[in-house]
């Protein structure tokens, strides 16, 4: 049975080499399929007595040189992925909003130092509302610094529009049970669309509920019952008695939803129609 490696083909012990530079060799690597059930490990000497190389150092060399142009090959062809783009906006979105968060929990306390009464004052009035208040107000530094932040809030907007229209793109049937945003924050828990279209529904149903599902192993507390898809109106607008019951029929159409975008790339109207009518059903039942 003839056996093939990167070098050559190796037939009733006698090795055929294959000729060409590091790129033609790394082409053919690529192109090989082998069953590993069936594969046997070869000795470097065989290639030696082929006359593939002229000693152990050639032979390392040459196969340093493939093995660095297949893995370029493979970052290549990993970041033409028409996910790898979203997972760094929404990474970007996440962060944009931590360092928001915090300059604001930051300027508030700045701010309360020079006006002791303000925490209680203003405690239930919007972060951002707050943020242009103190900006108005303050000058120096704190002025700068709320200035900034209102300047970071205006990108984070504008960013969260492109997540959402890069996320109708990249996967429109999810997209279209439960928003362009939720959708591109389930591709980055999941790790991107192949990953997440691997995924059963139970899996995707608690997917960024990581410390409550840790929780529920260790200490036996309650499973949760929704992890991002929470953010949905469908599942945090539903009774709380069937909330449960929504999440489950939401993530198992999501996992369906996901397969279509991974594999077909565009909208199926027939499946958005009955998942939409699954999922209406399921915040009807008592």
């Amino acid at each position: 049975m003839m056996q093939s490696y990167w070098f050559g083909d190796v037939e009733d012990g006698k090795c055929h080499p294959c000729s060409g530079d590091a790129a033609q060799l790394a082409k053919r690597l690529l192109s090989l399929h082998i069953n590993m059930d069936q594969f046997i490990p070869v000795d470097w000497r065989v290639a030696l007595d082929s006359g593939f190389c002229h000693n152990r150092a050639d032979y390392l060399s040459k196969m340093r040189d493939v093995c660095v142009l297949v893995a370029k090959s493979r970052i290549r062809e990993k970041y033409r992925q028409k996910d790898t783009e979203l997972l760094q906006m929404v990474r970007t979105l996440d962060e944009l909003d931590t360092v928001i968060n915090l300059l604001t929990e930051r300027v508030m306390e700045w701010y309360q130092i020079r006006q002791p009464s303000f925490s209680r004052k203003y405690r239930r009035t919007p972060a951002h509302s707050l943020v242009r208040m103190i900006a108005q107000r303050s000058g120096g530094g704190l002025g700068r610094v709320t200035g900034d932040i209102e300047r970071l809030s205006e990108t984070r907007t504008v960013l969260a529009r492109e997540v959402s229209a890069r996320a109708d793109e990249v996967m429109p049937n999810c997209s279209a049970l439960i928003g362009g945003l939720v959708a591109a924050r389930l591709l980055l828990h999941a790790g991107g669309l192949e990953p997440l279209a691997r995924l059963p529904g139970s899996a995707i149903q608690v997917l960024g509920a990581r410390a409550a599902l840790f929780s529920h192993l260790r200490a036996h507390t309650p499973p949760p019952k929704h992890g991002i898809i929470f953010q949905h109106r469908r599942v945090h607008n539903a009774p709380r008695q069937v909330r449960g019951r929504v999440s489950r029929v939401l993530a198992a159409k999501l996992a369906i939803a996901a397969r279509l975008d991974l594999y077909r790339g565009v909208a199926v109207p027939a499946f958005i129609e009955q998942a939409q009518v699954r999922i209406d059903t399921a915040g009807r039942e008592a």
